[in-house]
């Protein structure tokens, strides 16, 4: 996986940055989501975004550094009404964590109709059968309400697990689909994950979800946790003439 030291490297005219993303097979499921522009596949973003980088690194043929947009596709690798998936959150806690499961888990079953999601508990950690976490279920009735609290309803931890193991209890559960929402330290974990799972020749996709407190996962400009401080606004001065908030422990009259 690319990394911050490798993205400066390469503006400066170092080793160039493999982005292509692995595919399991050909697409040939119909997805079941309507009244979107579905992306195509030949759909890039470039990288970088300066002029001058560009036209230093682009290739002979012609060709300019570019990354896979996303956005829904038209066709599915895995049926829907068939796959099971899992969400897990890793490393340090962030705002926002509970927005991005209550969104993944609300898209996978109003948009694709997915009924079995598994909530991964304590990290990487929870996908190793060992530990003894149990998975929790996510519906859309357990995850309504979970964006108006703080931290990760499947709680984290830090440290990596082995990857052979992870990829057993993700085969015990049928789960196809991973979600692993993190920083750099998750995402270089979700990679081990989805190599072993190549590895064995299992059919399992890993999604990466970055998130960070740090604003230190490359080519990401807007993530769960940290938004870069150019794009930080400072907060509204308060009006002389607001009234001060009734404190919590007044009496009543």
């Amino acid at each position: 996986m690319p990394t911050a030291g490798d993205a400066r490297r390469a503006a400066d005219g170092g080793p160039e940055l493999d982005f292509t993303i692995a595919r399991l097979g050909d697409c040939r499921v119909p997805s079941p989501m309507s009244g979107v522009r579905f992306v195509n596949d030949d759909e890039r973003v470039l990288y970088p975004s300066s002029l001058h980088d560009l036209r230093r690194l682009r290739s002979p043929d012609g060709d300019c550094p570019s990354m896979e947009y996303a956005g829904p596709r038209a066709r599915l690798y895995f049926d829907p009404a068939r796959l099971a998936c899992g969400v897990v959150t890793c490393g340090g806690l962030c705002p926002g964590l509970n927005d991005v499961i209550r969104a993944i888990v609300l898209s996978l079953h109003h948009h694709y109709g997915v009924t079995t999601i598994h909530g991964f508990r304590f990290g990487f950690e929870g996908l190793v059968e060992a530990s003894g976490h149990e998975p929790m279920r996510l519906t859309p009735d357990a995850v309504s309400r979970i964006h108006n609290t703080g931290g990760s309803i499947l709680a984290s931890s830090r440290g990596p697990q082995e990857p052979a193991a992870m990829v057993a209890r993700l085969r015990q559960l049928g789960v196809s689909l991973l979600f692993a929402i993190g920083g750099d330290g998750t995402l270089r974990g979700a990679h081990a994950i989805s190599e072993e799972a190549a590895r064995q020749g299992q059919r399992i996709a890993v999604v990466g979800v970055p998130k960070t407190i740090d604003n230190d996962v490359s080519f990401v400009r807007r993530r769960s946790g940290s938004r870069p401080p150019w794009r930080r606004r400072a907060a509204p001065p308060t009006p002389a003439t607001s009234k001060p908030r009734a404190r919590a422990t007044a009496s009543a009259s």
